[in-house]
């Protein structure tokens, strides 16, 4: 019996992470040999086309993302102090850095294609990355054991965000037959997704192995991870029934930059603290699998 399309994207995406951890160590290579520009490219490649999708004219700003950027950092301070207290500095840092981290390149593509509408979190993403850079460097030197600077953050969002976005806008403007057709053939992007999760979840794999932690305080770090991914997954979806697009919200609040995270705590925070967002790329990418599931499930029957 031939497989459907929908049902080919829930099949393929468990396996694309089992995939990604079985072969951590060639995927490890081959992400070095491209100068750790491989994922960076897939990610810009899928956001163009979804950003092909969009309409300037619709963005706008909206109270729901004011209400989104306070959970990001005033819930960031909240769970670093609760963790602290409990835990101690390092498990708190990590946990800071699951909240503080903005929400994830994919996140557009994912909503997308759970049927939301993508223009406000377009919006949300460039103001969210923008708000990240300002107010992130004071916070890690409050909180961390380094400094960074709005331009080293800017540095590394505006190649696989801005970028994108731009000559999307421009493609629309100069060439709408183009546009149109990347528009029109958005599935390209899911594609591109699932080959940069291989990469990603490679990349995860291997540095969880390597890690030179307390088997303790990994456990730790991750269980805290699977909490607080479940917890922001679900406080976006109630965010969003006031809204009026629960996935845009969840998808908003819940998932993560984590590549941008681990960056953030290599350089800034205990490295140790890194293990939390390296684990939350796995938990944010089941729930992820488990919404396009019933996503497909819903629109089969």
């Amino acid at each position: 019996m031939a497989i459907s399309r929908h049902n080919l994207q829930t099949i393929l995406m468990p396996l694309a992470m089992v995939v990604g951890v079985s072969l951590c160590r060639p995927l490890a290579g081959l992400e070095a040999a491209s100068g750790n520009m491989l994922t960076p490219l897939l990610i810009a490649s899928m956001l163009f086309i979804t950003f092909c999708r969009i309409d300037i004219r619709e963005m706008r700003l909206r109270w729901i993302h004011l209400w989104m950027l306070a959970v990001q950092f005033v819930g960031a301070v909240v769970v670093y102090y609760i963790a602290e207290l409990l835990f101690g500095v390092t498990v708190a840092q990590g946990a800071m850095i699951c909240v503080l981290a903005p929400i994830a390149m994919a996140a557009v593509v994912i909503a997308g294609m759970l049927g939301a509408n993508v223009a406000p979190m377009v919006t949300y993403s460039l103001i969210c990355n923008f708000v990240t850079a300002l107010l992130v460097p004071p916070m890690l030197h409050a909180f961390g054991n380094g400094s960074c600077t709005f331009i080293e953050i800017i540095g590394r969002v505006a190649p696989t965000l801005i970028a994108p976005f731009v000559v999307a806008q421009l493609c629309r403007w100069l060439l709408p037959k183009v546009a149109g057709w990347f528009a029109s053939h958005s599935i390209i992007s899911f594609y591109l997704w699932l080959f940069s999760l291989i990469l990603v979840m490679g990349r995860t794999t291997l540095f969880i192995m390597n890690a030179e932690a307390e088997l303790y305080v990994e456990i730790l770090l991750a269980v805290i991870a699977l909490v607080l991914c479940v917890a922001q997954f679900s406080l976006g979806r109630w965010m969003g029934r006031f809204e009026g697009d629960i996935v845009a919200s969840t998808q908003s609040v819940g998932q993560k930059n984590t590549i941008f995270a681990i960056w953030l705590s290599l350089n800034f925070l205990d490295p140790v603290a890194s293990i939390a967002p390296t684990a939350y790329i796995v938990w944010q990418n089941l729930i992820n699998s488990h919404q396009i599931w019933k996503y497909n499930k819903r629109k089969v029957a």
